[in-house]
């Protein structure tokens, strides 16, 4: 059986690092990439376990060095699943007033930006080859059903929502731009997940969430591309 390779941001905690358990099996390749490895104590312990199978990198995603380095590293590898998991709030989640209008911090809102739009694509152009070269070639981003403007209906959250928004369509323009290569791209929302960042109020579980973006996954197979949909695999409208 062919080994498939997985490439995952942002994987020290949270959604990223439940995708490195979920992932992990004798079949699969992961290239964990974290921003400090040396403070990554569960996901260490993971690749300690994992028989070579788990390795992790040092990767901030908004340092061009730092991709360019992994991807240089990673030259020759195809990497089968990119799942661009690192991002940021841009606001804190039980002080909503902190990103509403009148009330914003505009360095945090380019940082935000930065981090959620800018640092993905980086990574895209990095890693294009490596995801061209093998048998999925599917770039999975990270989105949220916060960012639908036809669904939109409330304010707020201006960083975070204006942020991914701009990265759809970023993930709409790659489905087009990256066709001829067969790369693909698909944009998923992770439902309101239990983490640091959505708060324990949140209404799903990680595992739950990571298990059905799983699914979502496996399932979206070539020609499909450019796609918006929910971790219980109902589609989002853009």
């Amino acid at each position: 059986m062919n080994m498939t390779t997985v490439l995952i941001t942002g994987a020290n905690r949270g959604l990223g690092l439940e995708f490195v358990r979920q992932y992990q099996d004798k079949n699969v390749i992961i290239h964990a990439c974290c921003r400090n490895p040396d403070a990554a104590n569960e996901l260490n312990a993971l690749a300690d376990n994992s028989g070579g199978l788990i390795k992790v990198h040092r990767m901030e995603v908004s340092d061009p060095s730092q991709v360019s380095s992994v991807a240089d590293a990673l030259k020759g590898v195809s990497i089968d699943r990119l799942i661009n998991n690192a991002g940021i709030l841009g606001t804190i989640i039980d002080q909503p007033g902190n990103s509403a209008f009148g009330n914003l911090d505009y360095n945090v809102w380019e940082e935000t930006m930065r981090v959620n739009v800018l640092s993905p694509f980086r990574i895209c152009e990095a890693f294009v080859e490596h995801v061209a070269a093998s048998d999925e070639k599917l770039m999975v981003f990270l989105s949220t059903h916060m960012a639908s403007i036809t669904e939109l209906a409330d304010g707020g959250f201006y960083p975070y929502r204006s942020s991914k928004a701009a990265l759809n369509l970023v993930i709409k323009g790659l489905s087009i731009d990256l066709k001829d290569r067969g790369v693909r791209t698909l944009a998923l929302h992770p439902g309101w997940v239990k983490t640091d960042m959505g708060s324990q109020a949140a209404a799903v579980d990680i595992p739950d969430s990571i298990a059905g973006m799983k699914d979502v996954i496996s399932g979206f197979k070539a020609p499909r591309t450019g796609e918006f949909i929910n971790y219980d695999n109902s589609p989002i409208q853009w």
